[in-house]
């Protein structure tokens, strides 16, 4: 009876063992079956590489300055007495801006102006005299050293008139007082800025690399951050003829028209200096490429082949397709686009979307709505 009943037991622990391995394997193989499924297509965006005319530049940034621009000052002390300009006018060549008490001036001035006119005439008398010998000829010279020495007072006392009235060294806009009637200026005081606006110059720098590559002429295109949007032309008027020390740069200026007087100097511009020539370019969407430490590549979509070099197809009858992931040689970047210079050719499809989710040899299909986008696109091009 006890042999019977360990004889039932082992029976049935035998038939529970028997049904987890069952169980069991019938799991392992279902994953195996799961891994062994081919996955499913990675929905990506792609678009192929064109070849396009492509004009070199070279991109810098640079500062806004004024054609002509001054801080006006003055060269004598003295009393403001009167201000002849409104701050932030335009003024012409000559105009007078300031004038300072000047009576002291005045009264030293014809002083000097009474005593030339009484040397002249005693120079006078004096070169009657001595063509009859009636004085010396040392006599003569000594009236005649007065006269020239009388004159450059009344020159020196007429400069320093001069300088009692300031004026506008050449046109522009001037810019806000910093004086009143009745202030005292000493010497080298500002008074105002006078800036000529209806040209500007821009001035960059560029690595000494690009040396070869510059020309006086060339032209520059700019923009400022106050007018987004819109681009100003320039062209290259001076290139320094050394390279800075410390940064290996060359020093670059460029002169624009200012129409309407829009631009106003130390604005900082975005610059391109526009190369002579155009080259055909192999050129896809920067966001075509990846950027790694070990190189920028790129995901060139094929189709899968059989063993007779025929396109594998889908269930719709669609080649399949696969991406390969390939390192190229990058060039100039702009405006969303980039220059490849090996690695690629012109009509290869690239990914420009989805690359996160890629692997060298995955299977991929071209998402629709982005592709007809990207058809759309060309086609109105």
């Amino acid at each position: 009876m006890l042999l019977r009943r360990m004889l039932i037991m082992l029976g049935v622990v035998a038939l529970v063992v028997l049904a987890l391995a069952a169980y069991k394997g019938l799991s392992i193989y279902q994953q195996v079956q799961q891994f062994a499924a081919p996955q499913p297509a990675i929905s990506v965006a792609a678009k192929a590489a064109s070849e396009q005319p492509w004009q070199s530049r070279l991109p810098a940034i640079g500062t806004l300055k004024a054609y002509q621009g001054v801080d006006l000052t003055v060269e004598v002390g003295g009393i403001i007495r009167e201000v002849l300009f409104r701050s932030g006018e335009k003024v012409t060549q000559g105009q007078a801006l300031l004038q300072m008490d000047d009576q002291v001036e005045r009264a030293n001035l014809a002083t000097a102006e009474a005593e030339l006119g009484l040397a002249r005439v005693e120079l006078k008398r004096g070169r009657s005299l001595v063509s009859r010998s009636n004085i010396s000829r040392s006599e003569f010279d000594r009236l005649s050293a007065e006269e020239q020495k009388a004159s450059a007072s009344v020159a020196q006392l007429q400069a320093q008139l001069a300088k009692k009235r300031i004026l506008a060294p050449f046109a522009g806009a001037i810019g806000i007082r910093q004086v009143d009637v009745g202030d005292y200026l000493s010497p080298g005081a500002d008074i105002a800025t006078l800036q000529d606006l209806s040209k500007l110059h821009v001035d960059f720098f560029l690595p000494e690399q690009a040396v070869p590559r510059l020309a006086i002429g060339e032209r520059v295109r700019l923009s400022v951050a106050a007018y987004p949007g819109e681009v100003f032309e320039g062209e290259i008027a001076a290139i320094n003829p050394k390279v800075e020390d410390t940064t290996r740069n060359v020093q670059v200026r460029a002169t624009l028209d200012n129409q309407d007087d829009k631009l106003l100097p130390g604005m900082f511009a975005n610059l391109e200096v526009l190369l002579p020539g155009e080259s055909l370019q192999v050129v896809v969407p920067e966001t075509a490429i990846t950027y790694t430490l070990y190189g920028n590549s790129v995901y060139v979509i094929g189709e899968i082949q059989d063993e007779d070099g025929q396109p594998v197809q889908d269930e719709q009858g669609q080649p399949q397709l696969v991406v390969e992931r390939r390192f190229v040689k990058t060039g100039e970047r702009r405006d969303g686009q980039v220059v490849i210079l090996e690695g690629l050719q012109r009509g290869e499809q690239v990914v420009t979307a989805g690359q996160l989710k890629l692997d060298n040899g995955a299977h991929v299909s071209l998402a629709a709505d982005r592709a007809d986008a990207s058809s759309s696109a060309e086609a109105g091009q």
